[in-house]
């Protein structure tokens, strides 16, 4: 089976929550706070079923990066902590709204901004992505 996905810029965002230490694990939830620090989101899971209280896995269907970083944080995608790293301190909120929700964009901005080595960190970003496509999981609204 595989999941709906969304734009792989949301990996970004997961570097991001990651590096800021703003995901705290539990044992079978954890809590991830908004990069602005307005709000904070909680991701249950079961076996293979991800329930989520962020905008793009409860509205969406697909995996928001708060889920993408629980399962970086999990071992269940790789996170790579030197190209987290790069993705420190951003506000994804202001910044997304300042390109109208275009992900890319955004993303394309930070790169240039930090003058972060481009190819180096889609190729990581595509394997994120690939085996995300790939993962047996579930995005649902309730467990």
């Amino acid at each position: 089976m595989t999941v709906k996905i969304g734009p792989k810029e949301k990996i970004f965002e997961a570097y991001s929550a990651l590096a800021d230490e703003r995901v705290k694990l539990e044992e079978d939830k954890a809590r991830v706070s908004s990069s602005d620090g307005k709000k904070q989101y909680t991701i249950r899971w079961k076996d293979n079923v991800y329930v989520s209280d962020d905008n793009a896995s409860y509205w969406q269907g697909y995996p928001g990066y708060p889920v993408i970083a629980v399962m970086m944080l999990k071992g269940e995608l790789p996170y790579d902590e030197k190209i987290g790293a790069c993705f420190k301190d951003i506000n994804w909120h202001e910044l997304n709204n300042k390109h109208k929700r275009n992900y890319a964009e955004a993303v394309k901005e930070v790169i240039e901004q930090r003058q972060l080595n481009e190819e180096e960190i889609m190729a990581e970003a595509d394997k994120v992505y690939e085996q995300l496509k790939r993962a047996d999981i579930m995005i649902k609204r309730k467990l």
